[in-house]
C-alpha cells in the first residue's frame, strides 16, 4: 500500500484551495463558505482549548444533519480530538448509554435532541452545547462557561487584523493508525458497539471516491446531503469526499420527506445522488410508475423496434425526478428491491449498488455504473481484498471477508466482540452471506444472523422472499418469520392506499391471500408462506432503515 498522506493536511487544503467557494448550506437557510467554515473551526478550537480539552479527547455529536454539525466534527478532527457522531434518532436512553461508553467530555446536540436528553444521566461531560449557535446549554466548569463568553474577545486576541489563509493550521495526525472516530453501529442487538476508526479508514474511503469519481465530480459541483452524517455512508459520501473535493453540500435539515426530497432535487439538481433503497423506491413508485402504468405505455415497451425510444423517454422522465443533472445514482444500506431493479436497468437508467459496513468507513465493494452487474453489489473497492469463506464460492453462500486499510481497529472497550469479528491475519468477518462470481462481482444472499432452516436443513434467507412478497399487490413492507416450524409472513399493507379504494379489512385479507398463493407458486416448496398476517402500523426501524425484525420474531 502507499504511503497514506494526514487527513487533517487534506481538511486544511481544501479549505484553503477553495477559500470563496460555497461548502456548506441548510436547505431554505444559510450558506457557509469554505473560509467561514474555517473561522467557525477556529472558533470552536479556541473554545476546546480555553475549556482544557486535550488532543485525544472525545467530543459527541447528536443532531440532524446540519453545516453547524458537520462544522463541529471537522473541529474536533482538526483539534486532534475523537469525534463520536450519535444518530439523531436514538432515544434518549441510547444516546445518554453513548455519551458514557465513549467518555466523551463535550456534546454538541441540534434543537429536536436538546429537548429529549437528561444531562443528569451524563455526568462525565464537562458541557454541552447547542447548534446552530454554539451557545452552552449547560456547562459544568468555570474554564468552559469563561471561554464561551469570552469567546469574541478571545478570538480577536488571537487575530487582531483579520482571519486568513496563513492562519489555518491544524492538528496532524501521528500515524495513519491513530484513532479519529468511535461510530456506534445500529443497535439492533442489545447494546450497541463503538466501531473505532483511524485516519487510515477515512482516508482510504476518500482515495476510494476520488478514484471512481473524481473524474465526473468538480470542486462547486452540488450534492445533497440525505443520510445521516452520523452514520458512515452519509458522512463519507455525502459529506467527506464533497467537503475536501471542494463541493457545495446541501443539508436537508428538516426531515427528509420524499415531497422535501422531491422538492431539492428539481432545485438543487445533485451532481450525484447517494441514497438507502427506500427513498429510491418511493420516488420511483410515487413519481414516475404513475406516469407509465397505462396501456399505451406497457404496449408501446413490448413493441421492438419503437421500445428502445420509449425506454430512453422513460429514462430522461426518471432522470427528471432526480434533479436531471446527475452522473448517476449510488444505492446502499439495504437489498434493492427486485421489480425496481429490473425498470432500472431496463430503461439504462444510471444506478449503482456498493456494499459496505460501518466498520469499514464504510466501503468493501462497489463499481460504476457502467460495469455494474445486475444483482450484484460491485467487487473489491480500492485498497480493499474480499473473500468468500465458501467451498465453490460461485454457487455455495459463504460469509463475506474483507480486508485492508479501510477495516476498523476494533470495537472500543470490547476486545472479545473484536476478537470475534477481526481474525489473526486482519481479515473482517461481515457476517453477511454472499457469492462471488469469475469477475469478482459479489452477490449478497442475506445476513447470516437471519438466516432460517428450512424442514430439511435448507437455507432460508427471508430478505429474498420478502423482497418478492413487497412488490405484490398493496405490499409496503413485510417480515418473514419462523413459528413452528412454518414460515409466517407479517405484512404492513398501504394503508393510504386501501383508504382511497374504500377497502374493507376483509378486502385487505383477500388481496393477501391471493398474494400468498402467487407467491408460493414462485418459490421453492421449503420456502411456502403459511398464512399472512396484516399489521396496520409500519414495522420499527432501525436509522439505517432496515427492520428492527428481533422485535418481530
Amino acid at each position: 500500500m502507499e504511503h497514506i498522506p494526514s487527513f487533517n493536511a487534506l481538511i486544511q487544503k481544501s479549505i484553503i484551495d477553495n477559500w470563496d467557494r460555497d461548502a456548506l448550506t441548510d436547505f431554505k437557510g444559510q450558506t457557509l463558505q469554505f473560509h467561514d467554515v474555517a473561522r467557525k473551526i477556529e472558533k470552536l478550537h479556541i473554545l476546546f482549548e480555553n475549556s482544557g480539552i486535550q488532543k485525544g479527547d472525545k467530543i459527541a455529536l447528536c443532531g440532524r444533519n446540519s453545516s453547524q454539525w458537520a462544522v463541529a466534527f471537522l473541529a474536533t478532527l482538526t483539534y486532534g480530538a475523537i469525534a463520536v457522531p450519535i444518530l439523531h434518532e436514538f432515544n434518549a436512553e441510547q444516546v445518554h448509554n453513548i455519551v458514557n461508553h465513549s467518555e466523551a467530555r463535550l456534546l454538541f446536540v441540534g434543537d429536536h435532541v436538546a429537548t429529549i436528553i437528561d444531562p443528569q444521566a451524563m455526568p462525565t461531560l464537562e458541557g454541552i452545547i447547542n447548534n446552530p449557535d454554539y451557545s452552552l446549554m449547560i456547562s459544568r466548569t468555570d474554564k468552559l462557561t469563561y471561554a464561551r463568553e469570552h469567546l469574541n474577545e478571545l478570538y480577536g486576541k488571537k487575530f487582531p487584523k483579520y482571519f486568513r489563509k496563513e492562519h489555518v493550521h491544524y492538528y496532524m495526525e501521528e500515524s495513519p493508525e491513530e484513532l479519529a472516530v468511535i461510530n456506534y453501529t445500529s443497535g439492533t442487538t442489545g447494546f450497541s458497539k463503538g466501531v473505532m476508526l483511524p485516519y487510515r479508514a477515512l482516508w482510504s474511503n476518500f482515495d476510494f471516491a476520488v478514484s471512481v469519481l473524481g473524474n465526473t465530480i468538480k470542486a462547486g459541483d452540488k450534492v445533497i446531503s440525505m443520510l445521516p452524517m452520523a452514520h458512515m455512508y452519509g458522512m463519507a459520501f455525502e459529506f467527506i469526499f464533497e467537503f475536501l473535493y471542494g463541493c457545495h453540500v446541501y443539508y436537508l435539515n428538516r426531515v427528509p420527506s420524499p415531497a422535501i426530497i422531491a422538492q431539492a432535487l428539481a432545485e438543487i439538481r445533485p451532481r450525484i445522488v447517494i441514497a438507502v433503497p427506500l427513498i429510491i423506491e418511493k420516488i420511483i413508485r410515487k413519481k414516475v410508475f404513475p406516469k407509465i402504468q397505462n396501456n399505451r405505455m406497457r404496449l408501446l415497451l413490448q413493441m421492438p423496434v419503437i421500445s428502445k425510444k420509449v425506454r430512453e423517454m422513460i429514462c430522461q422522465e426518471v432522470l427528471k425526478a432526480f434533479g436531471g443533472n446527475m452522473y448517476e445514482v449510488i444505492i446502499g444500506g439495504a437489498a434493492l428491491n427486485q421489480e425496481v431493479e429490473r425498470f432500472l436497468k431496463r430503461i439504462d437508467f444510471p444506478y449503482t449498488v456498493g456494499y459496505g459496513a460501518t466498520e469499514c468507513a464504510p466501503i468493501i465493494c462497489y463499481r460504476d455504473w457502467h460495469t455494474f452487474a445486475t444483482g450484484s453489489c460491485g467487487r473489491a473497492a480500492l485498497h480493499q481484498e474480499v473473500k468468500i469463506v465458501s467451498p465453490d464460492p460461485q454457487r455455495i453462500p459463504g460469509e463475506i471477508l474483507t480486508k485492508g486499510p479501510n477495516v476498523m481497529l476494533g470495537y472500543y472497550k470490547n476486545p472479545e466482540a473484536t476478537a470475534e469479528t477481526i481474525d489473526r491475519d486482519g481479515w473482517y468477518h461481515t457476517g453477511d452471506l454472499g457469492t462471488m462470481d469469475a469477475d469478482g462481482n459479489v452477490f449478497i444472499n442475506g445476513r447470516s444472523k437471519n438466516m432460517l432452516l428450512g424442514p430439511n436443513g435448507q437455507n432460508i434467507y427471508p430478505e429474498e422472499i420478502e423482497d418478492k412478497l413487497n412488490s405484490m399487490t398493496m405490499v409496503l413492507e413485510s417480515v418473514v418469520v419462523q413459528r413452528d416450524n412454518k414460515l409466517v409472513a407479517l405484512v404492513h399493507p398501504d394503508m393510504d392506499e386501501a383508504k382511497n379504494m374504500g377497502f374493507s379489512e376483509e378486502d385487505l385479507k383477500n388481496i393477501m391471500e391471493q398474494n400468498r398463493n402467487g407467491l408460493n407458486e414462485m418459490i421453492p416448496a421449503y420456502e411456502k408462506i403459511s398464512e399472512i398476517e396484516i399489521h396496520e402500523e409500519e414495522f420499527e426501524k432501525t436509522p439505517k432503515r432496515s427492520i428492527k425484525r428481533y422485535l418481530y420474531k
